[in-house]
């Protein structure tokens, strides 16, 4: 988890000073509003429903996704329905999983196969 979402505190704290910052500015470049684009998808994942806990292996997934831009095309009212469906596309192939949960990191074969399961599951949502 460390691996993957080392930068997470620091990168919404940045996106958090750019949104406040981008309500007094009028035109924005594209490098600043990707980040806050990213930043609001990245915020939507962090959400978790009531008594509805996520796996850290599947939170570690999740959060590779987000932070590698597989999201960014993606439109922000669907990254809830893309993180449903890549755990059920996780729960299926469960080879991903274990690996996390056994070598408590992410290794570059188990790498290899999360980015292969992430691109089927982005282009259903496209």
């Amino acid at each position: 988890m460390k691996s993957v979402a080392g930068t997470l505190k620091l990168d919404l704290a940045q996106f958090r000073e750019l949104a406040a910052f981008s309500q007094f500015a009028s035109d924005l470049d594209s490098d600043t509003k990707a980040q806050l684009d990213r930043g609001e998808r990245m915020m939507e994942l962090l959400k978790q429903d009531v008594y509805s806990p996520v796996a850290v292996p599947k939170q570690v997934c999740a959060f590779y996704a987000g932070g590698k831009g597989f999201l960014d095309m993606i439109p922000v009212a669907k990254v809830g329905k893309f993180e449903q469906d890549l755990y059920t596309a996780l729960d299926k192939d469960k080879k991903v999983l274990a690996s996390i949960q056994k070598e408590s990191k992410l290794i570059e074969a188990t790498e290899t196969d999360l980015v292969k399961i992430i691109e089927t599951v982005v282009e259903l949502h496209k």
